[in-house]
């Protein structure tokens, strides 16, 4: 091998390493931000008997159980090994999502509960709206250049986050201005929703994944 070579194996293993510590300092500010989120979220949920946003902190417990799979992934020296049990992860965190949350709603919808008006609620969404896809972006990027599913994959988990912040602030309004309690729960089947599609996702992330990795060399 030439120097040159030698020098361009070098650059490329530099890069990749470079590219796993930004994965890592991008997850652990997710999972900082999204525990704030979580506790917020679904102690004023609870206070409000809102759905949606006991719905949206739920949805943050998730994306830390799901930025956790991917720290966990890369905290390897081999992080490769550890994608496909990541990707597993991220997807039965969606699914136990959707269910839980789609059970509340329908709940709330036949009479329950009803919510009351969250200033707090609607200023977490309005926050959320505006961090969210930051963080989304920065490693959604970063896991395309490391070519890392699970990486990618909790970006569009990230990322979902800032369309629910969206759908909570306005089931919220329309709850506050409006005293429409429906816009609430339905709000929240709409969270549940995009949790189960993210779910399925990632599942056919992981076949994917999998078939690659079975699949011989030529």
């Amino acid at each position: 091998m030439s120097s040159r070579q030698r020098g361009s194996a070098l650059l490329t293993t530099s890069r990749r390493a470079l590219l796993e510590r930004r994965i890592r300092w991008i997850v652990a500010a997710t999972i900082a931000y999204n525990i704030v989120e979580a506790v917020i979220a679904l102690t004023a949920g609870r206070i409000a008997s809102s759905t949606a946003l006991v719905a949206f902190g739920l949805d943050s417990v998730v994306e830390v159980l799901s930025a956790a799979a991917v720290a966990w992934q890369f905290a390897s020296p081999e992080p490769h090994h550890r994608e496909r049990t990541a990707m597993r992860l991220i997807a039965f965190s969606f699914f136990g999502l959707a269910a839980f949350v789609a059970v509340d709603a329908v709940r709330t919808l036949i009479g329950a509960a009803q919510p009351d008006h969250s200033p707090v609620g609607i200023a977490l969404a309005a926050v959320s709206l505006v961090v969210m896809p930051l963080l989304s972006w920065y490693e959604r990027r970063t896991g395309h250049e490391l070519g890392s599913a699970s990486a990618v994959a909790d970006s569009k988990q990230t990322l979902m986050c800032s369309f629910l912040s969206a759908v909570l602030l306005v089931g919220l309004l329309l709850n506050g201005a409006l005293g429409w309690s429906w816009a609430d729960p339905v709000a929240a089947l709409v969270i549940a929703g995009f949790a189960l599609r993210e779910g399925a996702e990632a599942w056919r992330g992981d076949a994917c994944h999998a078939r690659e990795h079975d699949s011989p060399t030529p």
